[in-house]
């Protein structure tokens, strides 16, 4: 993503297409989208065959006094021309990734984690993923993803189950 960043902060960024605003709990929220579909230095360097643009959204939060701004940087292989679009694309994307972080917290306390040494925390992180899409598809017990996580420890039997052997 390097090379994304110098791009977009070099005399070549395109300027900004869209423009949105958010304010809500008490917070204001500007997105600018730059993006651009003249990406042939990049596709010479590397084999992504859909490859069609390139995205640079900047979030400009202000909370009270404090003024927070990051650019984050996408791939994409949708058109450069619709910027509405790509904004949805992308904030979308957040969506999904936010309420896995929250679901991942609220029932198994990702965030307390703190597991640090060599790879041990990514695998930690793998191993929480495929416990929780194992529990979403157990269909049984009708309560939420907590208790069944819980349960599971309680239960050798429900956990036979969850796991997929009974």
């Amino acid at each position: 993503m390097t090379m994304l960043k110098h791009f977009f902060t070099s005399s070549l960024s395109p300027a900004v297409a869209s423009i949105s605003y958010d304010g809500e709990h008490g917070r204001i929220e500007t997105r600018s989208i730059r993006a651009t579909d003249d990406i042939a230095w990049l596709q010479e360097r590397h084999d992504w065959k859909s490859l069609q643009s390139i995205i640079a959204v900047t979030a400009k939060r202000e909370i009270g006094d404090k003024v927070i701004e990051e650019t984050r940087y996408f791939i994409s292989s949708l058109d450069a021309n619709d910027p509405k679009r790509l904004e949805r694309v992308v904030r979308a994307y957040w969506t999904i990734e936010n309420n896995l972080h929250w679901v991942l917290d609220i029932a198994f306390d990702e965030d307390s984690n703190r597991t640090r040494k060599g790879h041990s925390a990514a695998n930690l992180a793998v191993i929480r993923h495929i416990a929780l899409i194992l529990i979403k598809a157990e269909k049984n017990s009708k309560v939420g993803i907590k208790i069944k996580r819980l349960k599971t420890g309680w239960d050798n039997d429900y956990l036979l189950r969850v796991i997929g052997i009974i």
